[in-house]
């Protein structure tokens, strides 16, 4: 569960006030908006990287609102997959749980279990250069959820992608969410987003954060 308080964050001259909302635990939020609305400083400021001047920052109960980021327990997934190009596949998916000391056979099995949601087991001794856009986006969402962050942020995650990889990443979406049930805040220009994935839909637009219904049909944000 996500809980946002009154928070108030400033981003040079910008600044967002007194936002407040909640995704229940498990749920899948999409936040949309124009672009310069603000969207990516809200997902900055709940992940720790923009500093909260006011209000409080609530991850199932525990308030985290001036935790360091490594301390909130969040996934983070960028626009740009942003790999490790030394890197293979697998040593990306282990990636951060080496750095929490998990032993060599955890690691294995969950890199595995990753592999097998994401449907990239395939390509496990592959580097980014070697992978197509899809492809490493997948491999951004496995890092990111690797260590079973309570919380999964996605910031545009689609933006630079082509078509058919879209539609393509609305199942692999889907199907995580099915699988790990990680409450996910997921930003984006784009109603179809909203449309494929979201249980919650929010619009912030002119410092304004509201919860809408679900859009039913596909149109642009913009």
């Amino acid at each position: 569960m996500i809980q946002v308080e009154q928070l108030t964050l400033q981003a040079g001259s910008f600044r967002l006030e007194n936002i407040s909302f909640e995704i229940p635990r498990g749920q899948y939020a999409v936040l949309m908006g124009r672009t310069g609305c603000g969207k990516t400083t809200l997902l900055e400021g709940i992940c720790g990287l923009k500093t909260v001047r006011a209000g409080t920052i609530k991850i199932n109960g525990s308030d985290v609102t001036h935790a360091k980021p490594g301390m909130r327990d969040i996934g983070f997934v960028p626009q740009e997959a942003a790999l490790f190009p030394n890197l293979n596949v697998r040593d990306q998916l282990g990636f951060a749980l080496e750095i929490r000391k998990w032993s060599p056979s955890e690691i294995n099995t969950r890199v595995t279990e990753l592999a097998e949601v994401l449907g990239v087991g395939h390509l496990l001794d592959r580097y980014p250069q070697g992978l197509s856009g899809g492809e490493q986006q997948r491999i951004s969402l496995g890092r990111a959820l690797a260590f079973h962050p309570q919380v999964l942020c996605l910031d545009e995650p689609l933006s630079a992608l082509d078509e058919q990889t879209r539609l393509e990443m609305y199942s692999v979406l889907r199907t995580v969410k099915d699988h790990f049930h990680t409450t996910t805040l997921h930003i984006t220009h784009s109603v179809e987003e909203a449309v494929q994935l979201a249980d919650l839909h929010f619009r912030l637009e002119g410092g304004t954060l509201e919860q809408q219904d679900v859009p039913s049909a596909k149109r642009s944000a913009d």
